[in-house]
């Protein structure tokens, strides 16, 4: 691998928009690719695995972690604390990993004023509001009350979309999934990533010698 580091993809957008889902495919097509688990202090949901889905945590543990500056960035979102281990990301990007992130829009604000030249991030969201609700309900792990407001925090969430560098909208998973996997692999050959020098001369040490007849132009 040439990288000398590696590269994070930032994807935000409201909940429902179908995140999870785009995520699965970046992962069974991008092989060093690393998803950043957050450490957070809501209830586990039903299905949700410990060191896959969240590291989950008491709020006490969370706030001594805050004190202690564990945290890469943190938000309190729906009365619940959400949080970035600071040593996890960094070992990856030392490992040239693509290190992807699910956060919200204070979150991406954070990471990206961290690493700025490192960051890529990409917002996604549903057509219409209306098709996010219907989202939230066929998923059918939410109350109505919990619903109004997600829906009400996703038009907040809209409002800031002009801070990312790419939009999908996710009307069709197969569409998306082709948009998204390709601004990862730009995402991973920004020349930032590269130590151009070592590059370069790695180049003209393999360079093939040049014959009497190349030195003419034949």
């Amino acid at each position: 691998m040439e990288r000398s580091k590696g590269a994070i993809l930032i994807l935000s957008g409201p909940s429902g928009s179908g995140k999870s889902s785009l995520c699965k495919t970046l992962f069974k097509e991008i092989k060093n690719a690393y998803f950043s688990v957050s450490t957070t202090t809501r209830t586990p949901r039903e299905g949700e695995i410990e060191g896959k889905h969240y590291h989950f945590v008491s709020k006490e543990k969370f706030l001594e972690g805050i004190e202690e500056n564990f945290f890469l960035e943190w938000a309190e979102v729906h009365g619940n604390y959400y949080g970035t281990s600071k040593e996890s990301v960094e070992s990856a990007l030392a490992q040239g990993k693509l290190v992807v992130f699910d956060i919200d829009i204070q979150g991406h604000r954070n990471i990206k004023e961290s690493y700025p030249e490192l960051t890529t991030s990409v917002f996604i969201t549903t057509p219409t509001q209306q098709e996010l609700r219907e989202r939230l309900v066929l998923r059918g792990t939410d109350d109505k009350e919990t619903i109004d407001l997600r829906v009400m925090h996703a038009y907040t969430e809209m409002k800031h979309i002009k801070e990312f560098d790419f939009v999908i909208v996710n009307r069709d998973l197969k569409e998306s999934e082709k948009l998204l996997l390709s601004i990862a692999r730009a995402a991973l050959s920004k020349r930032i990533l590269y130590d151009v020098e070592s590059l370069v001369a790695r180049w003209k040490s393999k360079e093939t010698p040049k014959t009497p007849n190349s030195q003419q132009g034949i």
